[in-house]
């Protein structure tokens, strides 16, 4: 029994020994992790800012949309980016491999899933930076003609000409619109 105790003794004298070595072993890397956040943290804000200010130059404030979208999508990438270099600072460089190649297959599958909305986003930004292409004027597209009251990134609504409002997806609208003769005479006077 007093053999038991001794052995259970310098068991417990070498998982205390093992954990304040694992400690020690992790203070650095914790600092550094820490020290990598906090310049991190100022790096992004200033990039986040700049680019804010070169969006809102860009494109005018009925655009805001546009900036809004374009900054929180660059901040998500640099915060991705900057979570994955504070895992290998603090040792787990094979899970800040694993997470960067799984949210690459993430992205494409959650790309694919939102092709369409993807599509007319895309078409809306090409549309609200149209100048030919604004409130008021009255287009033709492939299945309407109609007098533009709303753009957004993702649907373009139109009045028809018994007043109802339909609503179409950006990337149809981009595909094949056309100007009609009585929105150019007025853009012309």
């Amino acid at each position: 029994m007093l053999l038991q105790a001794t052995s259970f003794r310098e068991q417990l004298a070498t998982i205390g020994t093992e954990l304040v070595d694992g400690i020690m072993a992790a203070v650095p890397k914790i600092v550094l992790g820490t020290l990598f956040l906090a310049l991190a943290y100022v790096s992004i804000k200033i990039i986040l800012t700049i680019a804010r200010s070169v969006f809102e130059r860009l494109y005018p404030s009925s655009q805001r949309l546009v900036v809004d979208l374009t900054v929180t999508v660059i901040a998500i990438f640099l915060w991705f980016g900057a979570a994955l270099v504070l895992l290998n600072i603090v040792g787990l460089g094979n899970v800040a491999a694993s997470l960067g190649t799984a949210s690459g297959f993430i992205g494409l599958g959650v790309a694919f899933a939102l092709q369409d909305m993807i599509a007319d986003t895309v078409a809306g930004v090409y549309l609200l930076r149209d100048p030919d292409f604004n409130e008021g004027y009255r287009v033709d597209t492939a299945s309407v003609t109609g007098t533009i009251t709303a753009i957004g990134l993702r649907k373009t609504r139109l009045r028809v000409e018994d007043g109802s409002l339909v609503v179409l997806a950006n990337r149809e609208v981009e595909k094949r619109w056309r100007l009609t003769e009585s929105s150019r005479e007025e853009s012309a006077g």
